[in-house]
């Protein structure tokens, strides 16, 4: 059985004899959504659909599952994720002026997405790097000390990128 790149076979084997079908389609779970959000980026809702069919788990359970956690998403995010920690480190040193300006730079709020699909603006309580405050993250990667010019060099970077 094969779902979207993911060999669920093979992951039965690894997993042995030990557990019942049901329990081995459950363990499977959760690999299946984060391989389904690695190739689209988000959980589109046909995709979870199939999900359910080839598992024989309820789409009202694949649902439960996915926003238990918080990484996973519904709706489609954008090719650069930017997110703005708002701890109170960076709170103090200025987040909020960098969450405006971005804010303003491509016309969406906290949580949205562009609709060109260049970039989702999240937020963070903290990344852990507040000696480095404000702190922002353009893919993962960790931009510290966000100056007006380092605000400008993330607006650059985002807009090439996008």
């Amino acid at each position: 059985m094969k779902i979207e790149n993911l060999d669920v076979d093979g992951h039965y084997r690894e997993i042995g004899e030990v557990l019942s079908d049901e329990q081995k389609k459950r363990g499977v779970l959760i690999h299946a959504l984060q391989q389904i959000q690695k190739e689209h980026n988000y959980l589109p809702e046909d995709k979870l659909k199939g999900l359910s069919k080839k598992l024989g788990i309820p789409l009202a359970e694949i649902y439960s599952t996915a926003s238990f956690y918080k990484h996973f998403y519904f709706k489609p995010r954008g090719r650069n994720i930017v997110c703005v920690c708002t701890g109170t480190a960076c709170h103090v040193r200025g987040a909020a002026k960098v969450l405006s300006k971005i804010e303003e730079e491509f016309g969406v709020k906290e949580g949205e997405t562009t609709a060109d699909m260049a970039l989702t603006l999240e937020t963070v309580g903290c990344v852990g790097c507040c000696g480095l405050a404000p702190v922002v993250t353009v893919n993962d990667e960790v931009v510290g000390e966000v100056s007006p010019r380092k605000i400008g060099e993330i607006i650059d970077k985002v807009r090439s990128e996008g």
